[in-house]
């Protein structure tokens, strides 16, 4: 399905575009025929981004300097970007998290982190959603969610709380604005280790260990799975899709989801058979 003119005609603003998952999108975009937008708060990180991926992919590429907190900021540049041609999609990519204890949280770390994941999502998509309704102009949003949205998570809790409101925000105006041409989804991704971020979010060694060992697939995330399927959902081939949130994350949340789904990783080989029931498939008693 990923032909090269997969996205062919398709302009693309992707927020936090200059590292990380941003960046791993923006040059699976490229490759895949689409024109990109990459924005962020470091010029000289975006510039280089876009130097290197415009060699390496051949494609058109742009980097635009762009606080998403603020909606002025937000604004100048979806402006400059209509100038020569509305977007077609837009990627809410931008994000901050940090581990910490949330009692020693302080207003700042609050604000910091629900500006960006919150309020620069929703800054961005009105934006472009308010240009896209008064033109006429079909649009796509795709959103980088998290896991533990939907269930909350302790030490990353204006994490939590924003993701959960960009998730809300997702399905609710997938509703309102799919009659008119507009899509709204998500991808929920598990780790997936970049430069920088994962080692906020994974500080010391016994925390990988634990993220393996509770995952199914025991091994993280890739950028390029990641890049795949943002792919898919921006492109026309998933035009039926509107309101979905994609967990990725090699079935980590449904094996902390269940009562009893530990049990792989304490119970032995005896323990087992000692439990096994019997042959006429009664289960045993209690």
């Amino acid at each position: 399905m990923f032909t090269p003119d997969l996205l062919h005609n398709k302009r693309i603003l992707i927020t936090g575009g200059g590292t990380g998952l941003g960046k791993g999108m923006a040059r699976r975009f490229l490759e895949l025929g689409a024109a990109v937008y990459i924005c962020g708060r470091r010029e000289e990180v975006l510039q280089q981004t876009a130097a290197e991926l415009s060699a390496a992919t051949k494609g058109e590429i742009h980097a635009t300097p762009c606080d998403v907190r603020s909606l002025e900021a937000v604004e100048k540049m979806i402006d400059e970007i209509w100038t020569a041609a509305p977007l077609d999609v837009l990627v809410n990519n931008a994000a901050g998290n940090f581990i910490a204890r949330t009692e020693e949280l302080s207003p700042g770390a609050w604000n910091s982190v629900i500006n960006i994941v919150l309020m620069g999502t929703l800054n961005c998509t009105m934006a472009c959603g308010r240009r896209w309704l008064k033109s006429d102009h079909p649009g796509t949003v795709l959103s980088i969610s998290a896991t533990y949205a939907p269930v909350g998570s302790a030490y990353v809790v204006p994490s939590a709380v924003s993701k959960a409101g960009v998730e809300a925000l997702t399905r609710s105006l997938a509703v309102e604005w799919g009659n008119r041409g507009i899509r709204m989804n998500a991808i929920a991704p598990g780790p997936i280790p970049t430069q920088g971020a994962f080692s906020r979010v994974l500080p010391h060694p016994g925390l990988e260990t634990l993220a393996l060992d509770r995952n199914p697939l025991h091994r993280f995330g890739t950028v390029e799975e990641l890049a795949n399927l943002a792919a898919f959902l921006v492109s026309d081939g998933s035009g039926y899709i509107n309101g979905e949130v994609i967990r990725m994350d090699g079935g980590e949340f449904l094996q902390g989801a269940g009562e009893f789904s530990n049990l792989g990783r304490v119970l032995k080989e005896e323990d087992w058979q000692a439990i096994k029931p019997k042959k006429s498939g009664a289960a045993p008693k209690p």
